[in-house]
């Protein structure tokens, strides 16, 4: 029988564990991330991935179509780079890590992010705000040649 005080300990133990491997495996995951994420777009659609923002929004933020970001996902979950989440429309997916964290520039956008903690239930105005800055043009890479990368 565990008690508390050996449930303290365990957990410590974790959280010991878990920071050496996330300190020895971060070297690897930063090459992955840059290799992959090779363009402005990509960062930037890979950054925009919060598992809330579907793949339309995501596509005009980035000036690309939402079938070329499913495509992104798609790919960069079988290499672990994402998460796949169900929503109530199919799939969205969540990146797994942070580009910050890695010394990774994330491009800007226009899209305005919530602040965190903010309710779902924005005032209309911020919302038709919201939606006025995803259908701005974003300065990004030649689409064309995104759409035949893959």
């Amino acid at each position: 029988m565990v008690n508390g005080s050996s449930n303290a300990k365990i957990e410590e133990l974790l959280a010991e564990i878990l920071k050496w491997i996330k300190f020895s495996g971060a070297k690897e995951v930063r090459g992955v991330l840059e290799s992959t994420l090779d363009t402005d777009q990509k960062r930037l659609i890979y950054d925009l991935s919060d598992g809330d923002r579907g793949s339309v929004e995501i596509g005009k933020a980035s000036n690309t179509s939402d079938r070329t970001v499913r495509r992104y996902w798609e790919s960069w979950a079988r290499r672990g780079l994402m998460e796949s989440l169900r929503v109530r429309g199919g799939d969205r997916y969540k990146k797994s890590f942070r580009l910050e964290d890695f010394d990774i520039k994330v491009p800007e956008t226009q899209v305005e992010t919530p602040p965190s903690g903010a309710s779902e239930a924005a005032p209309a105005e911020a919302s038709q705000a919201a939606l006025e800055a995803i259908a701005q043009p974003v300065p990004s890479a030649n689409t064309e040649e995104v759409e035949k990368d893959g």
